[in-house]
């Protein structure tokens, strides 16, 4: 029988990480593609959509933090879970406000140029991605 912190923090990862490659790495872009979608409502849907995932995300990484903290969990487990919460906090207090700003310019129908700042939100998606990654290999060889 596996310890519960263990058993919780598997789950959380893996959720974390499922959410994470499902929104950001398949609706995030294909919505774009659907017709009919204009960029104004694209990046109205994705305010929605990536409010309402940061926020799990906070939740879940919370989660995760706790049942890390609370268990008796090799060395390796560590690193990867500050890693996912620091990019976390990083995307959430750095690049979304900026993008947020950007967005609020565009759906008011102001003319701006395009942007290259989501490339940053998606590289600090990518380096979260290996994280969850990393530590659900590192729970479960450990467990």
């Amino acid at each position: 029988m596996h310890p519960t912190w263990a058993v919780t923090s598997v789950a959380v990862t893996f959720l974390w990480l499922g959410m994470v490659l499902a929104i950001s790495f398949l609706e995030a872009p294909l919505k774009f593609r659907a017709p009919g979608v204009t960029v104004p409502i694209g990046l109205g849907i994705g305010r929605l959509v990536f409010r309402a995932l940061n926020l799990v995300e906070a939740v879940l990484a919370l989660a995760l933090a706790v049942a890390v903290a609370t268990g008796d969990r090799p060395v390796g487990v560590v690193g990867p879970v500050v890693a996912a919460v620091v990019l976390l906090l990083a995307q959430l207090l750095v690049v979304r406000p900026r993008l947020n700003r950007r967005s609020d310019r565009v759906l008011a129908g102001e003319d701006v140029p395009r942007s290259r700042e989501h490339l940053s939100y998606v590289g600090l998606e990518v380096a979260k991605v290996a994280a969850l990654v990393a530590l659900g290999i590192g729970l479960l060889t450990h467990s």
